[in-house]
């Protein structure tokens, strides 16, 4: 029998009922294939437990597994698709159905492609970064060789937000604010208060399309905006007190609001010259900050930032948050993280030059840590060797260190993060960030099985 054949021409129907052994002969394939080999790589018992996901006992039965929630989490970052194409493959390739342990029958397949931010959610609940990474780190050790050194940088992942502007925030709160007037109005059934909100639309629109906006035209449409604002919000207000007391409002709502009264007040003390702490730069994702990159490209970005550990290529989360932090602050820890870690003491570490503190420097010279910084005082005897030390410590931190975070964004999901709210998001890039990791072990433990059967 032919290996490939073409449906049009076979005389013979084709029976697609798998019997046992076709399934083992797919399963195979698959085990062999590049997903498979990813598959190979992640201690997925262990990680169940950490992430503490179960079966529910009452009420309807999930579609996913445990594992097999976990492995959806790993195929959204691997295959860079979006919730709505990740089910439309899912349902049609037989690879994804083994990764997420699922069986998808022709007659039966998955229409809810709401199902994956719904599984995402659940499982950002429960995410602990360093039990995660602990399980992941030991179960991914026998194929690491270099485990006594690391590398560090922080890098920032952008949230998908459009870049904010004073006058583009302060518009979207104006809006929000009275669409929120109008639902509250039909109810109530009275005549709309008295705004020049479509005066202010006109102008926002003209003001927007322009291409020369000068300090100028920016100032006014900022003072015109929170003085529109602040009206409307005495509006919002007057009007809730007329909704009926059986009529209640949901927790986002509340939440919102809060959110816009804090934006208000933000604005209006940037705008009488004050310095603002914790700025707001986005209504719907209040948690989001500003963090100074004081790139050529990109001054400033907007996401989360973390201090990211590299050992033998394999990337680690020592820190992540939302609101800005100085990385070279964290080195001493990120010394205690890796060993946490490996269970391994540091030798020798790669970090740029916001590492090279006076306390670090001295921690690392106390506990005979090699590093990349540059020479402080006098020179030594063995000065020649210490220099070609740190050249290489420098060089592999230069091109790995970097390289890492270029294929974070560029391959696994990272680089605009699409989730909605912090918890989510934090574990996009958790799960964007060790699924590079787990496609390197693939390969590893795919070399390692070929020279043994050679062997």
């Amino acid at each position: 029998m032919t290996k490939i054949r073409k449906i049009s021409q076979n005389p013979l129907p084709i029976n697609f009922k798998f019997s046992e052994q076709d399934f083992l002969r797919y399963h195979e394939a698959f085990l062999k294939s590049n997903l498979g080999s990813i598959y190979h790589s992640i201690p997925w018992k262990e990680l169940v437990k950490t992430f503490n996901i179960k079966d529910k006992r009452k009420g309807r039965k999930s579609q996913f597994s445990p594992q097999g929630k976990l492995a959806l989490m790993f195929l959204k970052n691997y295959t860079g698709l979006s919730d709505r194409k990740l089910i439309e493959q899912l349902n049609a390739n037989y690879e994804y159905q083994y990764f997420c342990d699922i069986e998808i029958l022709p007659e039966s397949k998955i229409s809810n492609y709401k199902i994956v931010s719904e599984i995402r959610v659940e499982i950002s609940k429960k995410l602990d970064f360093l039990k995660a990474q602990k399980v992941l780190a030991q179960a991914w050790k026998p194929y690491m060789n270099y485990t006594d050194g690391f590398m560090t940088d922080a890098t920032c992942y952008e949230s998908s937000v459009r870049y904010p502007t004073d006058v583009k925030l302060l518009w979207e709160s104006c809006e929000w604010i009275y669409g929120q007037i109008k639902r509250m109005n039909k109810i109530v059934k009275g005549r709309m208060p008295r705004s020049k909100f479509n005066e202010q639309k006109t102008k926002y629109l003209s003001y927007s399309k322009s291409r020369g906006k000068s300090y100028k035209k920016t100032n006014k449409r900022i003072k015109s905006l929170l003085y529109l604002l602040e009206k409307l919000l005495g509006q919002l207000s007057d009007i809730q007190q007329k909704l009926p007391e059986n009529y209640g409002m949901p927790k986002r709502f509340y939440a919102r609001v809060s959110t816009i009264k804090k934006v208000l007040k933000q604005q209006q003390e940037l705008f009488s010259g004050y310095n603002v702490k914790g700025r707001i730069v986005s209504i719907s994702k209040s948690y989001i900050r500003p963090i100074v990159r004081g790139k050529e490209t990109k001054r400033v970005e907007f996401g989360a930032k973390a201090n990211i550990v590299q050992i033998d290529q394999i990337d680690f989360i020592e820190h992540i948050d939302f609101e800005a932090f100085n990385e070279g602050t964290r080195l001493i820890s990120s010394i205690w993280f890796t060993q946490e870690l490996f269970h391994s003491k540091t030798k020798y570490l790669g970090a740029d030059g916001i590492y090279a503190t006076n306390l670090n420097r001295k921690y690392c010279n106390t506990n005979n840590i090699k590093t990349g910084f540059v020479r402080k005082g006098r020179a030594s005897k063995e000065e020649s060797n210490l220099k070609q030390i740190r050249k290489s410590i420098n060089i592999k931190r230069a091109t790995e260190m970097e390289g890492a975070f270029g294929k974070h964004k560029n391959h696994y999901g990272l680089n605009r993060v699409k989730a909605r709210t912090k918890k989510t998001e934090l574990l996009w890039i958790f799960f964007g960030i060790h699924t590079g990791n787990s496609v390197e072990i693939g390969k590893r433990i795919k070399k390692a099985v070929k020279s043994s059967q050679r062997a």
